[in-house]
């Protein structure tokens, strides 16, 4: 195995786990989606990575290839399919805690799929653990701002899921 070859093995492996998780966030849970999505991913951090400049943190990299991936995944997507998406709200059969969290969880993802691009972006980084400085870089915005939207994702998370 040559340099280039054990270098994007140890990105793909130290990566994959987190722009898997993105690209869920993205397709609403569906797997077989997001398995695609992070494929396509890493085939464009494979191809492009003789062009990375060490600008950013090569994580930081891959999270923008992942975001414009998703965001290109979604634009493919059948418009009526994400309507019918959004638009569906489960409702609660049995008082089981794990049931309870179950649709507390699908509701709090069909709440973030109302979002616009570049906030669902955001919060998806956000509940991935990143720091708000590397959300700002991946976004090309300042820390500042990336703050503030933040915060205002999650006033409008909380009454979406709360109020439907």
């Amino acid at each position: 195995m040559n340099k280039r070859d054990q270098e994007f093995e140890q990105l793909y492996h130290a990566n994959y786990d987190q722009v898997m998780r993105l690209c869920l966030g993205y397709v609403s849970g569906d797997r077989d989606r997001a398995k695609d999505l992070a494929q396509e991913v890493f085939v464009k951090v494979w191809n492009s990575l003789s062009e990375f400049r060490n600008d950013s943190h090569i994580s930081t990299w891959i999270y923008r290839i992942a975001v414009n991936t998703c965001l290109m995944g979604l634009r493919k997507k059948r418009p009526y399919a994400l309507k019918m998406e959004m638009e569906s709200n489960p409702t609660i059969e049995d008082e089981g805690s794990a049931e309870r969290k179950e649709i507390q969880f699908k509701e709090m993802y069909r709440c973030i799929n109302t979002l616009s691009a570049t906030n669902k972006a955001i919060i998806l980084m956000e509940l991935e653990g990143l720091a708000q400085k590397e959300i700002a870089a991946v976004m090309g915005m300042n820390h500042t701002a990336i703050r503030t939207r933040i915060h205002r994702i999650k006033t409008q998370l909380s009454k979406c899921v709360h109020h439907g």
